[in-house]
This record gives structure tokens, sequence and C-alpha cells, in this order.
């Protein structure tokens, strides 16, 4: 009786197992075909992602850049006007000094031109002596010619009258007097003066040196005001006011050193050298800048010295309701890129007006408060669907 009993409880064990595996794959094959299969949704399509500007059309100066480099409106060599030796030389006649108009610069020795001066004097005593003479003279002629009893005598001759010494002896005065006046003249031009503001560039005289006239002794430049010549593409002049018969004024400038803003001088257009390069098409223009060494205004800190290589910017003729856009958003064959109401990608031709360095002027193609597309998009074609953010400035 115990060995079918144990046979039985053996059977149990290995077929209960095998049952419920089976049960359960069974079970798992009828949900399986009970459960729907999950529908595939397609995520919407939201567009490149780009940066966009609302157009606006406003008012707009044309400004002109360029470059030039500065020099005095004015400069003389110094020269002086008599010879003699150098007795004074004022401590600032060196390269860089500066003068005021009338400042003397150096003083010549004066005895010799003092010597003169009483020598006119004395030129002039003696004619003054020779004229009264010959005014007595004439008196005693006079007197002579009237006991003469001969008939028909009429009137006596101006040798008789002594008119014609006299005549020439008034004419000797008017030398001496002029000797006089040149004598004086000269002891003035031994003080060498400043004919108006400026600064010595360059000086060769020293204190006990001889000088001879019309020998150059250095070179003395303007300090009101210096030019700065810009040469500029000729199609560039049709912006500017440049100052002519019928045109009174010029353009304005600002004057800047190259790549630094915060020094900044003003002047404006004098005019233009009247010529095109045949070679390069250049035409010249003259910007005039008051004051460049600041002589008038010590609170500025940097000097327009001679010589400074600087950037211009030139502003010309202004443009009201005008539509400007970066230079970046402007493409080959005059294309800008459109983000149209549907935020599609619009490849829009434009006229254009001018180009700047910074901007370009749009003269039509586009109105004010369309977006215009900033971002650059490789292989960009039309209808390209967008996704735009507005940008609140160019």
């Amino acid at each position: 009786m115990t060995e079918p009993k144990s046979t039985k409880r053996l059977a149990i064990k290995i077929i209960l197992p095998i049952l419920i595996l089976i049960i359960g794959f069974v079970g798992f094959n009828m949900m399986g075909k009970l459960k729907k299969a999950p529908q595939r949704q397609r995520p919407p399509q939201q567009g490149i992602l780009v940066d966009v500007v609302a157009l606006a059309a406003k008012t707009h100066q044309v400004t002109v850049h360029a470059t030039g480099t500065v020099q005095a409106e004015q400069e003389i060599s110094l020269v002086p006007e008599v010879s003699g030796k150098v007795s004074w030389i004022s401590p600032q006649l060196v390269s860089g000094g500066f003068f005021k108009q009338g400042e003397t610069l150096l003083k010549i020795e004066t005895s010799d031109f003092q010597l003169a001066i009483e020598k006119a004097r004395a030129e002039i005593a003696q004619v003054q002596v020779a004229l009264a003479t010959e005014h007595e003279q004439a008196k005693v002629a006079l007197a002579e010619w009237d006991r003469i009893d001969i008939p028909n005598k009429g009137n006596p001759g101006p040798l008789v009258t002594r008119e014609i010494q006299m005549q020439q002896q008034q004419a000797n005065l008017a030398a001496a007097e002029a000797n006089l006046e040149l004598a004086k003249l000269n002891l003035q031009r031994t003080e060498l003066k400043a004919p108006f503001n400026g600064r010595i560039r360059q000086e060769q005289v020293d204190l006990g040196q001889y000088l001879r006239s019309g020998t150059s002794i250095g070179s003395f430049a303007g300090t009101d005001r210096a030019e700065i010549h810009i040469p500029l593409p000729a199609r560039e002049l049709i912006w500017l006011n440049i100052p002519s018969a019928t045109q009174k004024k010029g353009s304005s400038a600002s004057i800047y050193l190259p790549g630094d803003k915060s020094s900044k001088w003003t002047g404006k257009v004098m005019r233009s050298l009247g010529e095109i390069d045949p070679n390069s098409r250049m035409a010249t223009l003259v910007v005039m800048v008051e004051d460049p060494y600041q002589r008038g205004d010590s609170k500025t800190k940097t000097e327009l010295q001679n010589g400074l290589f600087v950037d211009i910017e030139l502003y010309g003729e202004k443009f009201a309701d005008i539509i400007s856009i970066p230079r970046k958003a402007f493409h080959a064959d005059n294309l800008v890129w459109i983000a149209d109401s549907e935020n599609q990608l619009n490849l829009r031709p434009v006229e254009l007006l001018r180009r700047e360095k910074q901007q370009i002027l749009i003269k039509g193609g586009v109105q004010a408060g369309e977006k215009l597309v900033l971002t650059t998009l490789s292989g960009a074609t039309e209808g390209t669907l967008l996704r735009p953010v507005l940008q609140e400035n160019l």
C-alpha cells in the first residue's frame, strides 16, 4: 500500500507544474490577442528656428566712411628779413614749441640798426638845412632880379628863382625821410615774431649765430585749424554737400582715431580739389577741424596732431521713410529673406538704394512691418517652413 501512494505523489509533483505553465502560456496568448496595437502619431511640423525683425521705415542720413591723414592748414618757413647775430632766443623755439600770434621767437642784435636810424635822422637834418638855404637864396635872387634895369627883361626863369634847386632838395628830404622809416622798420624786424598761432615743426638756429636775411631757420605750422585730405571714390560725391558757387555749406564730419571712438573731433567739408585721378578714379575732399591742438579747450584730452591717420564719417543727404537692413541680411542677386504671414520663407528681390559700411538702404521691394529673416540658412528655398523668433532691434 505504501508504494502506490508514493508513485501517485511523484506524478502530481511532475504534472502539476507543467500544467500551470501550459495554462499560463495559453492565457498570455489570449490576452495578447485581445490587446490593440498603439497607433503611430506624427509630431506636428514646427519649421526651422530663425531670428526675424520687423522692418521699419525711418529717416536715415547717409554716412560715408573714409580715412585720411591730418596736416596743418598753414605752414611756412621761418625767414629773417634782416641780417645779424642772434642775441636772444625764446625757450619755446624748439621743435614742438607753441607760440601765439605776435609772440617773439628770437631777437637779432640791434646796434647796427639803431645807428642806421641816427644816420637817417642826420641826413634829414642836412637836407632840411640845404632846403632852407635854397629858400633864402631864392629870395636873394628875386631881389637882384628886381634891381636889374633891362628893357623887356620879362619874368625870371626857374633857375633864377631857384625852383629847380628847391624841388631837388625837397626830393632829397623825402628820400631821407623814407630812409628813416626803413631804418625804423628794419629795427622792428630784428624781432622775429609768430605770424599766427602755431607750433615749431623744426628749427636750426642757436644763440650767437649770424643769420642772413632770406635764409630759412625752420618751419612753423598753424594750430588754429587742421586739414584732412580724404580720397573718396567719385561715386560717393553725390551723397555729400560740397561747398561751391551754389552750395555754401559743406557736410559735417566726425573724426576718430582708428579703433577708438572715445577720441572724437568734429569738422566739416570745406572744398574739393576739383580733380579725379584718372588711374584710381578717386576724388579728394578737404575736411577742416577747428582748434585741433585744443589750445582753447583744456578739458579735451587728446590733440589731433599733424601726421595722424584717422577714420572719418561724413554725414550727407537725409532720406525720409527709408528701410535699412543689416548687410548680413542682404543676399546675392539683391535678395532678402522674408517670413510671410504663414511663416514660410519668401526669397524677395529688392531695389537697392545704397550700400553702407554696416547697412543696406532699400528703395523698394519690401514694406514696413514685414518680418526680415536674420538667420543664415543653408540651402534656403522658397516656401521653407520657419519658426520665427522676433527680435526687438536690427
